[in-house]
């Protein structure tokens, strides 16, 4: 039995919570509210990325050992190669070659990609690039919505968690990550990214 001091705080508490406008604050989880990262820098941003964890969408292409290589030339046009592990009728495993041109638009962090696979099966597109959050150094969060909902949240996502080391990330930088995945709506939505060197 709850001793009665225990009980009137554990009551007095609840009571608190239920004052508190947090609690009855829902996030807004439409696209257009998510925010990208300020003042982004595509020439810091460049280089070799690996892919710690991704939150897939319907028929992602690359599935494990992915590693993403950005690049902006002379005339500031960013392009991107990834390379990654992908399993063809359930049991053949191979890796895969994916290559991707940017357009820029009003948001520097905003990007329209479109990609497609150097081999006839992998998939095509021209999806967004958003660039969540990165400190360009350590880590970078990307996001992708494909399609809407009626209401403006997003029917079909991905989004990649990227480190520079292939070792993967500190505690505090996925402190960081967790929160701007909640921020995106999909914290839990995310699965690890083995790098067993299979694609070496």
């Amino acid at each position: 039995m709850v001793p009665t001091r225990g009980l009137v705080a554990w009551v007095v508490l609840m009571a608190l919570a239920l004052l508190d406008p947090r609690c009855h604050a829902q996030r807004d989880c439409r696209v257009s509210s998510f925010k990208v990262q300020e003042n982004f820098d595509k020439y810091r941003y460049a280089g070799t990325w690996y892919a710690m964890a991704k939150k897939d969408p319907e028929g992602l292409f690359l599935q494990d050992n992915v590693v993403a290589s950005f690049f902006v030339d002379e005339t500031g046009k960013m392009t991107a190669t990834a390379r990654g592990k992908v399993q063809l009728f359930n049991n053949w495993d191979i890796c895969a070659d994916m290559i991707g041109s940017f357009t820029e638009t009003e948001d520097p962090a905003k990007f329209k990609m479109k990609y497609w696979g150097v081999a006839s099966y992998l998939q095509k597109g021209n999806d967004d690039h958003w660039v969540v959050a990165t400190d360009y150094d350590t880590y970078a969060l990307h996001y992708s919505c494909r399609q809407l909902n009626e209401d403006g949240t997003c029917a079909d996502s991905y989004s990649f968690v990227f480190s520079r080391d292939p070792n993967g990330l500190s505690p505090e930088v996925q402190r960081i990550i967790r929160q701007k995945q909640m921020d995106l709506c999909l914290e839990r939505q995310y699965r690890v990214i083995i790098h067993d060197g299979f694609c070496l």
